[in-house]
């Protein structure tokens, strides 16, 4: 078995100035890592020429598989398929399978074809072609010295389904990377430092093919334990063992033993017990909402939200008493009480939940500083409520706003208010 540590070089402008936040990268790396692949280094570039050729030569020293997204388009500023044609000393061709690959997208679409969309069938001689489904840029896999070189176009949805179906089928005959298995858990309500000191004798007696990464975000912690070996099975049965001890060091906090985000964690409850959910947002703007629906499936358990941002609205919709309003303030526990219980008689739902807060980055007072919410969960069985201290921007506030009230309805539903 061999080690095969692998570059991401990204392509463009726009990632340099921030214009566009360079999500391919993270999303490659996770899949690599899935199966064995170490990321040793990535690396962003403008449309710069020289420096998109220092960085193939540079990171070519590092790894033997070099991936790479962007500059691919049919504009001027995209250079990277003509720098590899002259990297790789090939020379231009027309690929007419991709040619009719193109031909067909334009007639569908009912467009003109262009020159400037022709060309894109373009590839150097010297690359395998792979065929991209999801666009008009085809990618290309290159050999040298020993290395593997694949550049794929920048558009994620493009390069996913590249990747998902052209490149990581090809990496088992490109490699000999044995086998890599992963078990993650969720946690939530632990800091990743207490974390660590309630599980550090376990981690200490972990075998040196196994290791254990910390992932924290929005108030949790994923565990991940990764393994690396030749034999499947045998791995795979290790690995769970270590993993059974994890699960019941953390048992105080633990979510979920699989690598799902809090939502989908939430959802499998209720679907799980037939129950409906409803929400009612004030701070969050139906974030909670987003969340939900974001995944397919959501309509057989959460039927709505209402967006109550105006206290007009709290009065009007959710029938929160003005004189709770005046005297408690919108943020408040009576508040989200009354948004709680309203907002699941109105959807007709089994649990519901509420939010109301300041996330700044003005509003704040000494007594409501920015970054206090309260949040009110209701059910059948009564209702809970928690007040929360967030330190952040509005963003990460509204963020962790959203989590915290999921992982309270868990809580909620398990019965484990403590």
């Amino acid at each position: 078995m061999e080690k095969v540590f692998a570059s991401i070089i990204t392509i463009g402008d726009e990632l340099l100035i921030g214009q566009v936040v360079d999500t391919n990268s993270s999303w490659m790396a996770q899949e690599l890592n899935k199966m064995g692949i170490l990321v040793r280094r990535r690396v962003a570039v403008g449309d710069v020429w020289d420096e998109i050729w220092t960085a193939l030569d540079e990171e070519s020293k590092k790894a033997s598989l070099i991936l790479i997204t962007g500059g691919l388009g049919p504009t001027a500023d995209d250079i990277t398929k003509q720098l590899l044609c002259e990297y790789f000393g090939g020379k231009m061709v027309t690929h007419q399978p991709t040619l009719d690959h193109i031909t067909r997208i334009f007639r569908k679409l009912d467009r003109p074809m262009i020159d400037r969309n022709a060309k894109q069938a373009e590839v150097p001689d010297t690359c395998t072609v792979l065929k991209n489904e999801r666009g008009t840029a085809p990618g290309m896999l290159f050999r040298k010295d020993e290395k593997v070189f694949v550049s794929l176009p920048g558009v994620p949805h493009e390069m996913k389904w590249l990747m998902e179906h052209q490149v990581l089928p090809l990496i088992p005959q490109l490699f000999n990377t044995g086998f890599v298995e992963h078990r993650t858990l969720l946690t939530a309500g632990i800091g990743e430092s207490f974390l660590a000191e309630l599980i550090q004798d376990l981690e200490e007696t972990l075998p040196a093919h196994l290791k254990l990464a910390y992932l924290p975000n929005y108030g949790m912690v994923r565990l991940r334990l990764s393994a690396f070996g030749t034999d499947k099975a045998s791995l795979g049965t290790e690995l769970d063992t270590y993993f059974d001890e994890l699960k019941e060091r953390v048992k105080a906090h633990l979510v979920i033993d699989e690598d799902i985000p809090m939502e989908s964690a939430v959802s499998r409850l209720l679907i799980s017990s037939g129950k409906t959910l409803a929400t009612a947002e004030s701070c969050t703007g139906g974030y909670i909402a987003h969340l939900l629906t974001r995944h397919a499936g959501a309509s057989a358990y959460y039927k709505g939200s209402v967006v109550s941002y105006d206290n007009a609205v709290k009065q009007q919709i959710l029938h929160v008493p003005e004189t709770t309003l005046q005297t408690k303030g919108a943020v408040s526990e009576e508040t989200v009480r009354q948004m709680a219980a309203e907002v699941r008689v109105l959807m007709g739902t089994d649990y519901s939940i509420a939010v109301s807060g300041i996330m700044g980055p003005d509003g704040g007072s000494a007594e409501k500083p920015v970054g206090l919410v309260w949040v009110a969960v209701a059910g059948a069985g009564g209702m809970l409520t928690r007040q929360f201290n967030f330190r952040y921007d509005r963003t990460r506030n509204i963020e962790m706003t959203a989590y915290q009230a999921l992982n309270l309805l868990r809580i909620f539903i398990a019965g484990n208010p403590a």
